[in-house]
């Protein structure tokens, strides 16, 4: 790997360990988990790999192999407020971790992406590969649940972008060859496995060209468009609505959704006519992957990227068009958005009969559309992979 050629070069030595973390896809449940919402995802195999050795003095000394910043800074004395580079993620998690453990030792060493920077959660698995490397290097380990939490904390608290764990979840949580069937209510989860009669399907990933920033983006604005139409929703049918930073769409029934949806605003409608409807449809797809209903489980998926553009209003033009492309060609099941859905990419269920087919026909339909995407545009076939639970035995 390029991460540990870097490590040679930089330090002269091999590095004593590699951790990885999976990128993901979510299928059917975007834009919920914020307001505990049920979701689905699937671990990828391609990812995040740091390489590194730990430093005796507690110095954090990173090098990316995406970004020519190099930064560093002692573990325990991580600057309180972001600095607004890439490695904010990994300030925020080591300050969580040195809330709760001793951190004696620092790491020293390269990450590398093995995909291009936007909608695959590469935030969450770089972080998320960093706290495996740090816990190691000072004897910690950590649950499924502490290493979700730990890299949630950090990109919600530290970084300011207001996710759920959905992100989080499914790197750490999945496993080949199963759907990950996640209530962020109270974190309970199901892994379906493929069934016997599920017809054949690998994971393409297409990259627009474009990158995106969540904290830049209109991502935040979103969620709470989505958290004031549920504050509302509770005022009009009489019910005790408390703090607006405390309230979830996930407390409103639908029953008063439906009787009061045409008093909110514009806005608030449409951010909560995507969170009730993605429900419906989170709960349909998993019903329908059980089943080995491929087909339906894409629908539905197509659905939730329908929804996305008109009523959660994300999607940059160009991605809105890949989108399209993909309802359109054969031999896709299903996709959507991957990410906030503002750039970034999309991703499609396939039947791997086409898989050839498929990548040169949307790629002629999206470069007749942006030419000057060529050298940017990407396409990437993937297969389901396990999380870091299942790697690490954690």
């Amino acid at each position: 790997m390029k991460c540990e050629e870097k490590f040679f070069e930089i330090y002269g030595k091999e590095p004593e360990s590699v951790s990885f973390s999976p990128y993901r896809v979510c299928p059917i449940g975007a834009h919920s988990d914020h307001n505990l919402g049920k979701i689905t995802g699937l671990a990828i195999n391609k990812g995040i790999y740091f390489a590194y050795s730990p430093t005796e003095d507690g110095s954090a000394e990173l090098v990316s192999l995406q970004f020519s910043k190099a930064v560093g800074w002692n573990i325990n004395s991580a600057p309180k407020e972001k600095q607004g580079d890439w490695a904010d993620y990994l300030r925020g998690a080591a300050i969580y971790l040195g809330q709760r453990h001793a951190l004696t030792k620092g790491v020293r060493g390269v990450i590398e992406g093995e995909l291009p920077i936007g909608g695959l959660s590469s935030s969450a698995a770089v972080t998320l590969a960093f706290i495996t490397a740090l816990c190691r290097a000072n004897g910690i380990a950590l649950t499924p649940r502490e290493l979700i939490d730990a890299s949630y904390e950090s990109e919600r608290n530290y970084v300011g972008v207001s996710i759920g764990k959905l992100d989080q979840s499914c790197e750490v949580l999945c496993k080949k060859n199963s759907l990950l069937y996640l209530d962020t209510l109270d974190d309970s989860f199901e892994l379906i496995p493929e069934s016997s009669e599920m017809k054949p399907y690998k994971i393409a990933v297409f990259f627009s060209g474009l990158e995106h920033d969540l904290t830049g983006s209109k991502y935040n604005m979103r969620a709470d468009e989505l958290r004031a139409g549920a504050y509302a929703l509770k005022a009009f049918a009489g019910m005790e609505y408390g703090k607006f930073g405390e309230t979830a769409a996930r407390q409103v029934p639908p029953e008063v959704y439906r009787q009061y949806a045409d008093r909110l605003p514009e806005p608030w409608r449409k951010r909560c006519e995507h969170w009730f409807t993605e429900f419906e449809r989170t709960e349909k797809g998993a019903e329908a992957w059980r089943k080995g209903d491929i087909e339906e489980f894409g629908r539905l998926s197509f659905e939730s990227g329908r929804s996305s553009v008109e009523n959660w209003q994300s999607g940059a033009p160009e991605q809105i068009k890949l989108y399209e492309i993909m309802t359109e060609t054969e031999g896709i099941y299903g996709g959507r958005f991957a990410g906030a859905g503002f750039k970034g990419c999309c991703f499609a269920l396939i039947d791997p009969h086409y898989e050839d087919e498929i990548e040169r026909k949307v790629a002629e339909a999206y470069l007749k559309e942006y030419p000057l995407l060529r050298d940017k545009y990407r396409s990437y076939i993937c297969e389901t992979e396990n999380g870091i639970a299942a790697v690490t035995g954690e």
